[in-house]
């Protein structure tokens, strides 16, 4: 069966802050999809949802059909679903590879795990140069590798990049972003990525939502999002 993640008519928050209002969305195999916005619109909250981290209060969230809303995190992780946090995340006192080890964290995956491990470092070269160094000590760029390589640990089928652009310089964003694409095009992966930089995320993306207010104001292929002018001055900053 092929992959494919369906939200429909998702409500959450926090407490009795309600951060998503009725989103619906969907992305198909090998796509990828951008989750476009500024902070404090739902963005992170909706990638939580899809990773049991944050409950629904209303709606529902499949991944090739099976139910998503009722299982842990761990179940949804062994489903092939993996998540490159907001932040990175890191153990900052543990080493490079330390840190991608513990991204094994699915079954399959720790019966793999050497081959993952040659995985990640033939994606990211660097990380194997630097494996015995502590993660705190690396730059943002090579720590937001670090947190892509090790949600690759898992061997995902489903990876959600979170606001991967946070803290890193412009040079380092473009970086970021063209390897996510890389990984992509290379392994077969689908992606989900929640980003504010309109401009970077359409780089890569085949289609993209717009939240605003923690709801989908507006959606389409790379080509409609750059032609609307409303999108891009009013929801974007842009």
């Amino acid at each position: 069966m092929a992959l494919e993640l369906k939200i429909e008519g998702i409500d959450a928050g926090y407490g009795a802050v309600r951060a998503l209002h009725g989103i619906s969305l969907s992305i198909n195999e090998k796509e990828t999809v951008a989750l476009l916005g500024t902070n404090g619109n739902g963005k992170s909250t909706l990638m939580k949802c899809v990773m049991g981290m944050v409950r629904p209060t209303q709606g529902s969230i499949t991944l090739s059909g099976v139910d998503l809303t009722k299982l842990s995190t761990e179940e949804i992780v062994n489903l092939g679903v993996a998540m490159v946090p907001e932040g990175r995340r890191l153990f900052p006192k543990l080493t490079v590879e330390e840190n991608l080890l513990l991204g094994a964290f699915r079954p399959l995956a720790r019966k793999e795990i050497k081959s993952n491990l040659d995985f990640s470092y033939e994606a990211f070269p660097v990380l194997k140069e630097r494996r015995r160094q502590l993660a705190g000590s690396m730059s943002g760029g090579q720590q937001q590798m670090l947190a892509i390589a090790r949600a690759l640990m898992s061997a995902p089928k489903l990876l959600l990049v979170d606001e991967p652009s946070v803290g890193l310089a412009p040079i380092l964003v473009s970086h970021t972003i063209t390897k996510i694409k890389e990984l992509k095009e290379k392994y077969g992966l689908t992606v989900l990525m929640a980003e504010q930089n309109f401009h970077q995320a359409i780089r890569i993306a085949d289609r993209g939502y717009i939240i605003v207010h923690g709801e989908i104001r507006f959606q389409g292929d790379v080509k409609a999002l750059e032609q609307n002018e409303l999108v891009k001055s009013y929801y974007l900053g842009t």
